[in-house]
């Protein structure tokens, strides 16, 4: 039995990792999917924000919640993330199962409750799989290997949206046949992907000091949330200044990812969801383009290191939101769909920095033993923005956009603006040199 970190080799590291892609294909399905299946369904402009709640909503409860109880964990038999993973898996497999056959707007929108509570079950504790198993020196290559599977999964999900419609024409029920294809793979690669790491990781047992210590703590309900409250007393004034970009920023990229395909489909296309055939084409090609912008992210992001080192990340953080502002701002202009692939490589880049940069402006200041905790926070911090977009973007959208997508992803780069702008002033100690990139991948 391995009882301490030990070298792995770069397979045992990849395999450890193969199950990241199952969770970043569904997170991708969900970014361009799930908007053309309301818009299917009957759903108004309107409503789509609120009926995407689901996403932030469970990030923000079930990621620091279920971070802290792994912590806490322990089986002889199961062990201590795994039995996460594989929960987690199976809610997202049998939920992408369901999803085509959804027969109404509400029946989609509470599959994607469960879709998104399974994903982030799955994925908190993947992260601190890392810290588990590798040691300072492996543990660069543990979070690359993760950038890599959650650009691929991405990718791979928005080639699906591209390139099924091509193969499965026509209509099942009351969806396309392309979507049944798409979720169906996603099911597949979701349980697939994590069996395969459950089955060639081991997990390092805790020593009889800390497992002592794990039987001997108080058990409650309201534990984890208890430590989750007493760390955001305690939050340095740094994490502060970053959730006030964070407001900004992810409120940006929800406008984005909500009105992406409709945008497009009106600017290229000059087609409307009713227009089945037309807006089937312009979210295949939104898909491409999607995924284009996900290969410029795994391309570009340990690069952006170097110059954070270099020029400082908030400088780089505030640099390559300016970057996806442009394109944003570009994006609903462009009549042509072979442009939009320039203008989504802005996005590309500031989503590369997104992933990881804003981490290396607050790490010097997390304390080691709350690093998981703290971990949550930041997500929470993605997410809240999220709530408050899909609560309030409706109206905006309806009473001063006039339901126009186009104007929504306008709106989005000037978001990112302001976000770029607030960058600027946060003020933290120097990010310390031997610190990586850490995927943040979906919410």
């Amino acid at each position: 039995m391995i009882t301490k970190k030990v070298k792995l080799s770069f397979w045992q590291i990849l395999n450890m990792n193969v199950g990241f892609f199952g969770i970043q294909y569904s997170f991708g399905l969900q970014q361009s999917a799930v908007t053309p299946i309301y818009d299917f369904l009957g759903a108004s402009p309107d409503q789509i924000p609120i009926l995407h709640l689901a996403g932030p909503v469970t990030g923000l409860l079930v990621q620091p919640v279920i971070g802290a109880i792994s912590d806490k964990t322990w089986s002889p038999k199961f062990g201590r993330r795994k039995p996460f993973f594989l929960i987690g898996a199976i809610l997202c497999s049998l939920t992408l199962l369901a999803f085509p056959f959804s027969s109404s707007l509400w029946m989609a929108a509470g599959l994607l409750w469960v879709l998104d509570a399974g994903n982030n079950t799955a994925m908190e504790p993947y992260r601190a799989l890392i810290a588990d198993k590798l040691d300072d020196e492996q543990q660069p290559l543990g979070f690359q290997m993760q950038s890599f599977f959650t650009g691929l999964g991405q990718v791979l999900a928005n080639l699906s949206l591209f390139i099924f419609p091509l193969i499965f024409i026509g209509m099942t029920g009351s969806l396309p046949t392309w979507v049944y294809a798409s979720f169906f793979l996603g099911a597949f690669c979701s349980i697939a992907s994590i069996l395969w790491s459950i089955s060639k990781t081991k997990e390092i047992p805790p020593t009889e000091e800390e497992l002592a210590k794990l039987k001997s703590e108080k058990r409650s309900v309201l534990g984890p949330l208890l430590e989750i409250i007493s760390a955001i007393k305690d939050m340095p004034k740094v994490m502060w200044q970053l959730a006030l970009v964070y407001l900004f920023q992810w409120y940006a990229l929800f406008c984005y990812w909500q009105n992406s395909s409709k945008s497009v489909a009106l600017s290229v296309w000059n087609a409307t969801p009713e227009n089945t055939k037309a807006y089937s084409e312009a979210v295949g090609w939104t898909g491409l383009v999607n995924g284009w912008y996900n290969v410029v992210t795994f391309l570009v992001a340990f690069a952006l290191v170097g110059f954070a080192k270099k020029y400082s990340p908030k400088k780089v953080h505030a640099f390559c939101l300016i970057i996806a502002a442009i394109g944003f701002l570009a994006f609903p202009q462009i009549e042509n769909k072979n442009l939009l692939f320039f203008a989504i490589t802005g996005f590309g880049i500031g989503w590369a920095s997104m992933m990881g940069i804003p981490y290396l402006i607050v790490v010097s200041e997390i304390p080691k033993e709350r690093y998981g905790v703290y971990m949550g926070i930041i997500n929470m911090m993605i997410v809240i923005p999220m709530i408050l977009q899909t609560v309030s973007f409706g109206f905006i959208l309806k009473k001063f956009l006039n339901n126009d997508p186009r104007l929504a992803i306008t709106f989005a780069g000037i978001l990112l603006v302001i976000a770029a702008v607030l960058t600027l002033f946060i003020k933290s100690k120097k990010a310390p040199e031997n610190v990586v990139t850490m995927p943040i991948g979906g919410h």
